[in-house]
């Protein structure tokens, strides 16, 4: 599929390269499984308390299958990928824009799991008696994410497939360690590591994975039913998050602990453990270079895809050695500001202006900036900035309320403009 990808990056894709909605399912699952969403949880644990923590991922699980199900169905329809959506919905310069920020949101996420990395290597080498700084680690660990993308290891993709399971596996014998070790504690610690209130924890969670939502159409526009994209979602999010969430809540909440590596080396499980857990930073690191490059490079086309790569393996490498780590949770609330509105734009264009054009012909003679999308984009992040810290808010999600004003906004600003010929809007 990556590779079919690459060949339909700038046309609709084919009937006939389609596949079933489940196959697209698991993929999406496997999301949900990683270190980044352990950290999350356990935060949104330590703050809520098991039950409202649980609650918490079960109304995100919910909302982000609502969000996929609605970029799916347009991706289905149309057969493009995020960037002709964005493109035919923004313009070309500001499809630029977008790109450029969903870029560099790759590159912050490079950082996170860099951080991840050189955290594992510094809990082994004390647990062997070995010297190395975390600083070391993460800049050797950095660097050979950033060649392994750049030479194209095919032991990554190959890796990619084991990763999750095993990462799965060793998360389950966290969860079984812990609750045999202090038993299952429901309620919140007190002072936990970062004080949030229900919307603000239901927020980051979506933030968390929303940048899967708003690409998700570089994945389902494979799919070949609207039907089958639905279902798609339906296995993935409502499963996948509560389920996460909850091997992350249970150890955290027992051993008021949000590091997984910290809690593996706790338990005694060992280095090679650690070398196991670590491993899928590698992969989705490799990926995070890998889109946001070949992002840049459909962007800005005279500069080379290896360039973007080390640029963004760079600017990730800095930003893990700043403490990225440590300003995880105003991160992933930051991305349920900024990317929701983004996907509620394109779906609306794709539901009203462009629901009976061609998609090829959707895409030709498009301005370069159509204003309504970006006014709308930049003042719903500023609603959604004033929910999250300055207390003015509609639902108490600041993800939330980004994406409705966001679409109503839009809504209200296209009403002029929807007896207009769909593809040659000039607006």
């Amino acid at each position: 599929m990556s590779e079919a990808s690459d060949e339909y990056a700038h046309s609709p894709v084919p009937e006939g390269v389609t596949v079933p909605g489940w196959r697209v399912g698991l993929i999406v699952a496997s999301f949900s499984i990683g270190l980044p969403d352990f950290l999350n949880g356990a935060h949104n644990a330590l703050a809520l308390g098991l039950g409202k923590a649980m609650l918490a991922a079960v109304l995100a699980g919910l909302i982000l299958c609502v969000g996929g199900s609605l970029t799916a169905i347009v991706s289905v329809r149309s057969r493009l990928s995020t960037y002709l959506l964005v493109r035919r919905s923004f313009g070309t310069g500001g499809a630029a824009l977008i790109n450029t920020v969903i870029a560099l949101i790759h590159f912050c996420w490079f950082g996170v799991n860099a951080s991840f990395f050189g955290e594992a290597m510094v809990e082994a080498a004390k647990a062997n008696g070995l010297p190395g700084t975390f600083a070391t680690f993460v800049i050797l660990g950095s660097i050979l994410m950033t060649l392994s993308t750049i030479i194209g290891f095919r032991a990554l993709d190959r890796l990619a497939l084991v990763a999750v399971p095993v990462l799965a596996a060793i998360l389950i014998a966290v969860v079984v360690a812990a609750v045999n070790a202090r038993g299952l504690v429901t309620a919140p610690a007190p002072n936990p590591p970062e004080a949030m209130h229900f919307g603000i924890a239901l927020s980051a969670l979506v933030g968390a994975y929303v940048l899967a939502v708003a690409t998700m159409p570089d994945l389902s526009r494979y799919t070949r039913t609207a039907r089958g994209a639905v279902g798609s979602m339906v296995l993935s999010f409502p499963i996948a998050t509560p389920l996460m969430m909850t091997a992350a809540a249970i150890p955290a909440l027992a051993m008021n602990e949000t590091s997984v590596m910290k809690l593996v080396v706790a338990f005694g499980f060992g280095t090679p453990v650690l070398f196991l857990l670590v491993l899928p930073t590698w992969t989705v690191n490799a990926l995070n270079l890998y889109s946001s490059s070949l992002s840049l490079t459909s962007t800005f086309p005279r500069v080379r895809q290896w360039m973007f790569t080390v640029a963004g393996g760079t600017i990730g490498t800095i930003l893990a050695l700043m403490g990225i780590l440590e300003a995880f949770i105003p991160f992933v609330l930051f991305l349920g500001l900024i990317i929701p509105p983004i996907a509620a734009i394109y779906v609306i264009d794709s539901w009203t202006r462009f629901r009976r054009a061609d998609s090829a012909q959707s895409l030709l003679h498009l301005p370069i900036f159509r204003w309504h999308a970006l006014a709308a984009w930049v003042g719903s992040i500023g609603v959604g900035a004033l929910s999250a810290y300055g207390g003015v808010t509609l639902t108490t999600v600041p993800a939330l309320d980004a994406t409705f004003f966001a679409a109503a906004v839009y809504g209200l600003l296209m009403i002029p403009h929807r007896r207009r010929a769909a593809v040659t809007d000039p607006a």
